[in-house]
């Protein structure tokens, strides 16, 4: 495995996933009994927005650095942007960008507990030097997918699970989703599931939605923002987050975030972003509840 996360941190899907799992956090600590989160494809934790990675390609240079000088942000992006802020001790530079482990452990609780796992023999120790002194947080160098099946059901019997794999072959990996989700709901059916994945093609994605409609899965919620139409196999068009077992008016949370996205990051008559419920407790999955914004959008 060569990919390396560091390329892309700050990047508007990042953007998109964290602020997604930020609400899922704090979904989670609605109740005060305590949960786990558990990571497949943690990385490293956290990155240098000023490395020699995150400069070659500058992603980061149309997703937080934009969102950092926003002004009128909705409630959750605020969080989300706090989040940041917090991960660089307030230096509002934002040299560093943290990924989903650092944000799990910084909005944790003292009694929740975070199970990481990754498989790049680098990213992994520099994991563990993150949160060698964090006894809430336990770090396994092996495949995200095969250690889930031991990590499900977590001991605190409620919890989330963040599937956020480096989708080297993009259809190939839908499929390997299918199956570790298809076992880990089999053993924990009210737990939690979220996955991230990019959009080139919606051709690729589409099999996946279907797959997951007759899933069994009582509520799966996807988000998604778009910057350009779903069309191409050479870029990163967009990226989305499905949550299966979505708690209880996860979309009313997400909605004003997810609109304004597309607003300040994408291209005027080509972003847009996407709410449907593929599956909705007590109603047929079709006609899927899709939103967009207005076709004109406003430059950054």
């Amino acid at each position: 495995m060569n990919y390396r996360h560091a390329y892309h941190a700050g990047n508007f899907a990042d953007v998109m996933k964290h602020m997604v799992l930020v609400a899922l956090i704090d979904s989670m600590q609605q109740k005060a009994t305590p949960f786990a989160y558990i990571d497949t494809h943690a990385g490293t934790g956290r990155y240098d927005l000023r490395g020699v990675e995150a400069r070659k390609t500058g992603e980061s240079d149309d997703g937080v650095a934009v969102l950092k000088t926003a002004v009128g942000l909705p409630p959750l992006l605020w969080k989300w942007l706090e989040t940041v802020r917090a991960c660089n001790e307030g230096d509002d530079t934002f040299r560093y960008y943290p990924g989903s482990p650092w944000i799990a452990a910084h909005l944790m609780r003292e009694n929740d507990t975070a199970q990481l796992c990754e498989l790049h023999s680098t990213d992994v120790g520099l994991l563990r030097q993150q949160f060698h002194q964090d006894k809430r947080v336990h770090v396994h160098h092996r495949d995200g997918y095969e250690a889930l099946k031991a990590l499900v059901p977590p001991k605190e019997k409620r919890g989330l699970v963040l599937i956020d794999p480096p989708f080297e072959q993009q259809e190939a990996e839908f499929r390997v989703i299918e199956k570790a989700l298809a076992a880990a709901m089999g053993k924990w059916p009210t737990g939690i599931f979220a996955v991230w994945y990019p959009i080139k093609m919606r051709s690729h994605v589409q099999p996946f939605h279907r797959w997951l409609a007759k899933s069994g899965a009582k509520r799966v919620l996807a988000a998604e923002v778009l910057l350009h139409p779903a069309d191409s196999s050479l870029r990163l068009n967009g990226s989305g987050v499905v949550i299966v077992n979505a708690p209880w008016k996860l979309d009313d949370t997400l909605r004003d975030s997810l609109r304004l996205l597309p607003k300040l990051l994408g291209q005027q008559g080509e972003a847009e972003y996407r709410l449907t419920w593929l599956v909705e407790e007590g109603k047929d999955p079709t006609p899927m509840h899709t939103a967009h914004p207005p076709r004109s959008l406003p430059k950054r």
